[in-house]
């Protein structure tokens, strides 16, 4: 099952319907006045979210906006994948294959596409297994090695033997993963954070400078108070996933606390109603299972590494960076956020292409 077949979004009436019911129909919850986000995704946040979403937000302008990219499907190991794959008008263009995380989708990189295309770059843009319109995974064992192996894979079908991966968040573990299941066809690997920690030996942490500081306290902060995302993913998605896939609302108030107010509502609800769209909600965080249960890697990554990086958001701490990959570059920017290539898709376009420029 190796062929590519053209698609297109058309979501049924009948779904959006659905969606609009269910909206006006939330049942809120309640919160002790003055808290604010204390406990959480506020009430006030939801609120203005699912109404933005009902009487606001048009998918049917969102779903043409995205037909104008020419997207497909393939199976890969038993997996139904989508992906963009747009094409550079340079002759000898060289490719890239960019990767989200959660809760994102493919959409996190649409900003960087044209600029890209422009200086020489074919890009593709896969929705990550269990994703969106990659649909809900229907096994077991889809963690960012596998899905290295199968975007080397889709990659070889898409007939490029030299290219670059690219990642943000979760797809910032995946693309190095790609370089590891291919690395004589990886050149480099370009991303937005490094999840590499503290061994817990205290020594480690003797004579770190300010700014490897400034990242551990961001870690640190992180930890305790909102992780607990990343727990839950991990040990019970199902228990989950019930929730998620029954109430758009709830969906709003679980994805929100990584969609958050730096972010416009109009990207934020796009990354939301392609999950409820795609009833893909409780797969995708099975995501985190997957990756949670997966052996750790044997070896450090061999591919060249750079890294660009936001100063508000964890970008990793390079001397622990350096023991799992070979990293080549490592800037930070100071753009507050965790989606660079939605927020500063020049910037990102920029870094991108000066680091693979001397690969291509």
């Amino acid at each position: 099952m190796t062929a590519i077949t053209p698609f297109r979004i058309a979501i049924d009436q009948a779904d959006l319907d659905d969606l609009r019911d269910r909206l006006t129909r939330t049942r809120w919850a309640e919160q002790i006045p003055g808290s604010g986000d204390t406990y959480g995704v506020s009430v006030d946040r939801v609120r203005h979210l699912v109404d933005y979403w009902r009487d606001e937000f048009d998918w049917r302008k969102v779903e043409e906006s995205l037909n104008a990219y020419p997207q497909f499907t393939t199976e890969i190991d038993g997996q139904n994948i989508h992906f963009v794959h747009v094409e550079s008008p340079q002759d000898n263009a060289f490719p890239l294959i960019l990767t989200h995380g959660w809760p994102g989708t493919f959409v996190e990189f649409l900003g960087i596409v044209e600029p890209l295309t422009a200086a020489g770059f074919d890009l593709v843009i896969p929705s990550v297994p269990g994703y969106g319109f990659s649909g809900p995974t229907t096994a077991s064992g889809w963690n960012d090695a596998k899905i290295g192996r199968a975007w080397a894979e889709l990659m070889r079908r898409l007939g490029y033997t030299r290219y670059g991966a690219a990642g943000n968040d979760g797809g910032a573990m995946i693309s190095p993963e790609v370089g590891r299941a291919a690395p004589d066809n990886v050149v480099g690997v370009h991303v937005t954070q490094v999840y590499s920690f503290p061994s817990g030996d205290p020594a480690e942490l003797a004579d770190l400078d300010e700014s490897e500081q400034q990242s551990l306290a961001t870690l640190k902060w992180f930890v305790e108070n909102k992780m607990g995302f990343n727990i839950l993913q991990s040990q019970q998605p199902q228990t989950l996933a019930h929730a998620l896939m029954d109430s758009p609302a709830g969906l709003v108030g679980w994805n929100a606390q990584l969609l958050g107010t730096d972010l416009d509502d109009d990207f934020v609800l796009t990354n939301i109603a392609i999950h409820w769209l795609t009833a893909t909600a409780g797969s995708a965080i099975r995501h985190y299972y997957e990756k949670d249960k997966a052996p750790a890697p044997g070896q450090p990554t061999t591919v060249p590494l750079a890294l660009s990086g936001s100063t508000g958001d964890f970008h990793g701490i390079r001397r622990f960076a350096e023991r799992d990959h070979n990293i080549v570059s490592w800037r930070t920017h100071n753009v507050f956020t965790h989606y660079l290539h939605h927020v500063a898709p020049d910037l990102m376009a920029s870094e991108i292409a000066e680091f693979f420029a001397q690969y291509r």
